[in-house]
C-alpha cells in the first residue's frame, strides 16, 4: 500500500523546510534510511531519509518549494500502484515560495517625466497647514513638468508658503528650482541670511540635493526580501529571549599582552610537530578554553532556568557564534573544559567551516550550556549580546586595542581586550557573574593558570 513521505522535523527548532535538491527521481527504488532529498532547515542543509520501502511513485513538490513540517512531500509504494485516491486526499495547501520583490515592480506609463519631490516639514500649528504645504509642493512640480517658466514657479512657491518666506535672490530661486534644491536646506550668506546664487551653487557642489528626479535613475528602488527559515528562527528566538529574560550586563577589560605572548609561544611550539598536528591557534581559541575552565569553577553561571528550579549543568558545552550568509549558527564544543587549546582550535575551525557550508547536524549546533560571540575581528571594541535560551549567559568579545595601562605603579602602553557578560538575572546574580569574570580575567592575564583547572 502506497504511503506519503512527509516533511519531517530535521532539527529541534525546524517549523518548515525548503527542498534544495532531489537525490532520487520518480521510479527509483528506495528503502528506509536512503537519502531522497536535501532540505534546508532554519539552521542548515540536511539530508532527508526515506521511511518506507518501495518505489518513489510521485514527487509532490519541486526543488525550491517551502513546506511546513508534516506536509506531504512524496509518495512511496509498489511499482504501478494506483495512487489517485491517495493524491485526492492530500490537502491542497500550496507551499510558500521564497520570493524577492521590489516595491516598484510596476512602472506607471506617462508622457510626462516622473518627478520625486522631498519637502522638509515646515512649522505648522495644525494639520491643514501641513496638508496645504504638501499640495503646494506637488503643484509646483507639476508646473515645472508642464513647461511653466522657472521664474513663474519660483513666484508660485513664494506665494503659497503660507507666509513662511525664504529670503533668496530671484536667480538663486531659479537655480534651485532647475536643479531640485530645497532652499530650506541652504545656508544663506547674504544680508539678513538671504540666499544668493553662490550659496545654491555651493550646495550643489557639495552634493547636497534633497530633491531627486526619478527619471535620472539615481534612487535605488525599495526591495522586499522574504525571510528565510534561519532568519525567521533568529528573529523569533532572540525576540523571545530579550522579552522574557531579565538581561543585565557586566564588563571587564583584560590586559591581553600575556595572552598574545602565550599564543605566539604555542605557534612556535607547533613548528616542531608533524604538519597534520599543526593548527593556527587564535586568541578566540584561548578565550574559549579559559571560559570553559571558568565555567567549571563557577557552575552557577553554567546553568539554565527551568521554571520552578535551576539546572546547573555537569557538562561544559560551549557554543561559538558563527556568522553565515543570511544568519548565524552556534556550533558547540562538547566538553570544552576537558580539551586542550589545540583540540579546541582544530574543532572550532572544522565546525565553522561546515556551518558555513550548511552541513552541520542538529546535535552539533544545539543543547549548549554557554555561548561566546566574538566581533573583535571587525574592529568592534565592545558590545552586548542576547542570551541564547535556554542558556543563562553569553560572553561578548571585542577587539584587542592599544590603550594605556598601569603596571607596577606606572602608566605604560598596553593591549586591552574588552569582555561583556550578558546574564539572565533569574539564574545569575551580579556577584556571581562578577566572580566568573574575575576568574576569566585572571586566566587570560596568566594563561599558565589554566593548567591547574584542566
Amino acid at each position: 500500500m502506497a504511503k506519503i513521505q512527509e516533511m519531517t522535523q530535521l532539527s529541534p527548532t525546524m517549523e518548515e523546510g525548503t527542498i534544495v535538491k532531489w537525490l532520487k527521481k520518480e521510479g527509483d527504488s528506495v528503502s528506509p534510511g536512503d537519502i531522497i532529498a536535501e532540505v534546508e532547515t532554519d539552521k542548515a542543509v540536511m539530508e532527508m531519509e526515506a521511511f518506507e520501502s518501495g518505489v518513489l511513485l510521485k514527487i509532490l513538490h519541486t526543488e525550491g518549494a517551502k513546506l511546513k513540517v508534516g506536509q506531504a512531500l512524496a509518495v512511496i509504494g509498489k511499482p504501478g500502484e494506483d495512487i489517485s485516491s491517495l493524491l485526492a486526499g492530500i490537502p491542497k495547501n500550496e507551499p510558500n515560495q521564497t520570493k524577492v520583490e521590489t516595491a516598484h515592480s510596476k512602472e506607471t506609463q506617462t508622457s510626462q517625466p516622473s518627478v520625486s519631490v522631498s519637502t522638509p516639514p515646515l512649522p505648522s500649528s495644525n494639520k491643514s497647514e501641513t496638508k496645504q504645504t504638501s499640495i503646494n509642493s506637488v503643484t509646483a512640480v507639476a508646473a515645472v513638468t508642464s513647461g511653466t517658466s522657472v521664474s513663474s514657479v519660483a513666484e508660485f512657491i513664494e506665494a503659497n508658503r503660507g507666509g513662511l518666506r525664504v529670503l533668496a535672490s530671484p536667480l538663486a530661486k531659479s537655480i534651485a528650482i532647475e536643479h531640485g534644491v530645497d532652499l530650506h536646506t541652504v545656508i544663506g550668506t547674504g544680508p539678513e541670511g538671504r540666499i544668493t546664487k553662490k550659496d545654491v551653487l555651493n550646495t550643489l557642489s557639495q552634493g547636497s540635493r534633497s530633491t531627486q528626479f526619478a527619471s535620472k535613475g539615481t534612487t535605488r528602488a525599495d526591495e522586499v526580501v522574504t525571510l528565510n527559515g534561519m532568519r525567521k528562527t533568529i528573529a523569533k528566538r532572540l525576540t523571545e529571549s530579550k522579552q522574557n529574560l531579565p538581561h543585565f550586563y557586566l564588563n571587564v577589560d583584560v590586559n591581553a599582552k600575556a595572552m598574545e605572548s602565550f599564543r605566539s609561544e604555542l605557534l612556535e611550539f607547533q613548528k616542531h610537530l608533524e604538519p597534520e598536528l599543526q593548527v593556527k591557534v587564535s586568541l578566540n581559541d584561548i578565550i574559549v578554553k579559559a571560559a570553559a575552565a571558568a565555567l567549571r569553577l563557577h557552575p552557577k553561571v553554567n546553568a539554565s532556568f527551568q521554571g520552578d528550579s535551576i539546572l546547573q549543568f555537569g557538562r561544559v558545552d560551549v557554543g561559538i557564534a558563527v556568522s553565515l550568509d543570511g544568519g548565524l549558527l552556534t556550533p558547540v564544543i562538547r566538553g570544552a573544559d576537558g580539551k586542550s587549546i589545540l583540540e579546541i582550535s582544530k574543532e572550532v575551525k572544522e565546525l565553522a567551516k561546515r556551518a558555513r557550508e550548511r552541513k552541520l547536524k542538529p546535535e552539533e549546533f544545539s543543547n549548549g550550556t554557554f555561548t561566546i560571540s566574538n566581533l573583535g575581528m571587525y574592529g568592534i571594541s565592545r558590545f552586548t549580546a542576547i542570551i541564547n535560551e535556554p542558556e543563562s549567559g553569553i560572553l561578548a568579545v571585542g577587539s584587542v586595542e592599544d590603550k594605556p595601562v598601569v603596571e607596577n605603579g606606572a602608566v605604560v602602553a598596553g593591549r586591552v581586550l574588552s569582555l561583556t557578560l550578558s546574564c539572565d538575572h533569574r539564574v545569575i546574580d551580579g556577584a556571581v557573574g562578577a566572580e566568573f569574570l574575575r576568574t576569566l580575567k585572571s586566566l587570560l592575564e596568566q594563561p599558565s593558570l589554566m593548567a591547574g583547572v584542566i
